[in-house]
């Protein structure tokens, strides 16, 4: 009988090997396959259409909760009412299996979002359906909802819940479970089993983590075993983070990594703001005890959005976290923004062999600018942010430089992959056909997310004049159309008027003229048309309508003149020209 115990406790063992937060020594890299409003990008079958290129830079790529919302459009998955029905806003449950699968057989592993800090209700306030899954079937009622839900909302709307109090913050905007309930665990670990095992998702990224206590956190893991857990607790006090990760801890093992919220603000700051010191300070990603339960990141869906992003240094900030400890988690957005740079930072990250457990030999502010040494397995990382001078880089070759950064690695580390990488072209983009520059106008478009349910204002300045008013939130903003997938469009035109100012640069914003919500200070270009997920550049531009006819090669004329003016016999060279007194494309 005891032989047979410690047979049984063996194979428990084995059973659970992985459940213990994140893999050691991982050198994967994660992508964030989304961003806010990305139904498009997001899409099921397109990212299984990228599953080729994607399986060569990432090992894992987290997406949104995919459980049926009842909408399957507009919908990011954060109001989540079905758990075992997963059609949603980015494709059917075929389509989604589909692309798990994919991915599975390139070695990529999926990891989903998981809501289940808060709920809401089928057709009322808190009917949850019940569901059946392997002959078990998930009851509710109101004792599994906290009581003095949304700070007594649910009450108000005719709910008493019997519930405990909630072991985390309230979230006001749909039912809080209670996770003291038997219940509510029985039937969350039930919906965890049908993620990993029915619909084969590698991990679980948990939501909104600060709303209940770290140690069920530890508790679901434990049962459902996941390759990977990942817990939002958004908060940038490394103390908090730490202690967060040690409350999933289930018989001294830790169950969860957490998002290093810490190391994203001192990125902010530093590479934002040049307060280079801000990354001598203690994170997760930095200490020995916990980098390998630290998944790093410059944005993700909910700070892209926040107005303080850090525009034209965002790629100084990727660099930044692929030269580090910790598991990188790349934004999309940033992805298709700098893909071929961040391309290459990603293989030379894997030519170093750097893990999630990888050395820090030296960090240190340097000048105007900040360096780290990180050891890898099969060499040694040299990161500079901003402006290093003097410093010893002996021993050490050029991987990639862009502006603000220089990533070095050591001498004997192998880059021939890096050649392979070809110059990626821009995707096409088509404005809409509603958008249209007339002759002489300053203008730019702008297409607003779907949660800017207020009207669109626009501020453009110069370093001498501010052209929208020089009163903030500056000049209303006229709506053009709408696209295919919902989204307003707005024009501002400039009417030839200017207040007079100085500033030490210049650019283009578009708010909602409440404060709630506006982009970051953006390229101006005229025609430009810009969106809330495309970076600091416009996703296109607009040309105005010339009405240039083309002229082929064999037509001759003694009246053919340059643009400045010049009279020409014939036009040797392809261009515009002027021909009888009209602008004529010559080819």
């Amino acid at each position: 009988m005891k032989r047979l115990n410690l047979l049984f406790f063996f194979v428990l063992t084995l059973l659970n090997v992985d459940a213990q937060g994140w893999p050691s020594k991982y050198q994967g890299v994660m992508l964030q396959g989304f961003y806010w409003d990305s139904y498009g990008d997001t899409q099921w079958s397109n990212l299984s259409n990228q599953a080729n290129e994607l399986s060569k830079y990432f090992s894992a790529i987290w997406v949104p909760q995919s459980g049926y919302c009842n909408t399957t459009s507009n919908q990011m998955g954060y109001a989540p009412v079905w758990w075992f029905n997963h059609t949603s806003a980015f494709g059917s449950e075929n389509d989604l299996r589909s692309m798990i699968k994919t991915f599975k057989e390139k070695n990529v592993d999926i990891i989903e979002d998981v809501v289940i800090n808060h709920r809401n209700g089928n057709t009322n306030w808190c009917d949850f359906p019940e569901e059946t899954w392997k002959n078990q079937t998930t009851h509710w009622s109101l004792a599994d909802i906290c009581a003095h839900d949304d700070n007594g909302k649910t009450a108000k709307a005719g709910f008493i819940t019997t519930g405990a109090a909630d072991t985390g913050d309230d979230f006001d905007g749909a039912r809080d479970l209670d996770h003291t309930s038997d219940n509510v665990r029985k039937n969350i670990k039930l919906y965890l089993h049908f993620l990993k095992e029915d619909l084969q998702y590698a991990g679980f990224r948990y939501d909104m983590v600060k709303g209940f206590s770290a140690k069920y956190v530890g508790e679901y893991n434990l049962d459902a075993n996941p390759k990977y857990s990942v817990g939002e607790y958004w908060d940038g006090d490394p103390y908090k983070l730490k202690a967060w990760i040690n409350g999933t801890k289930v018989n001294g093992q830790i169950q969860s990594a957490a998002f290093d919220f810490a190391l994203k603000y001192y990125i902010n700051d530093a590479i934002g703001k040049e307060q280079w010191e801000r990354l001598n300070g203690d994170c997760p990603a930095k200490d020995p005890n916990y980098s390998r339960y630290a998944v790093t990141f410059v944005d993700n869906h909910d700070t892209d959005r926040d107005g303080n992003r850090l525009q034209r240094n965002h790629l100084a900030a990727n660099a930044y976290i692929l030269a580090m400890p910790g598991t990188p988690c790349i934004f999309l957005s940033h992805w298709k923004l700098y893909k071929t740079q961040i391309k290459k930072l990603i293989l030379a990250r894997k030519a170093a062999g750097i893990t999630n457990e990888s050395k820090i030999l030296k960090s240190e502010k340097k000048g105007n600018g900040y360096a780290v040494i990180v050891e890898g397995d099969k060499g040694k990382v040299l990161l500079t942010l901003g402006n290093v001078y003097g410093y010893q880089e002996d021993g050490y070759k050029l991987a990639l430089s862009d502006g603000n950064f220089k990533f070095y690695v050591s001498n004997e580390v192998d880059l021939t992959e890096l050649d392979k990488v070809k110059e990626e072209t821009s995707t096409t983009f088509t404005p809409p056909t509603f958008c249209k520059v007339n002759e002489g106008e300053t203008c730019a478009f702008f297409e607003a997310p779907t949660t800017w349910n207020a009207q669109v204002y626009c501020w453009k300045w110069d370093n001498q004049a501010n052209y929208t008013g020089g009163i903030w939130p500056g000049v209303v903003c006229d709506q053009v159309g709408t696209t295919q997938d919902g989204k307003k469009v707005y024009k501002w035109t400039w009417n030839n008027t200017k207040s007079l100012q100085s500033s030490t640069n210049s650019g283009i914003i578009f708010n909602n003229g409440n404060g709630q919500a506006q982009t970051s200070d953006l390229k101006f270009v005229n025609g430009g048309y810009y969106d809330n997920f495309s970076g600091s550049a416009p996703k296109a531009i607009i040309k105005v309508s010339t009405g240039i006819s083309s002229i082929h090669a064999d037509k001759q004329d003694n009246e053919w003149y340059t643009i400045t003016g010049i009279k020409l016999n014939k036009p040797q060279k392809k261009g515009v020209y002027i021909y009888n007194r009209k602008k004529v494309l010559f080819n």
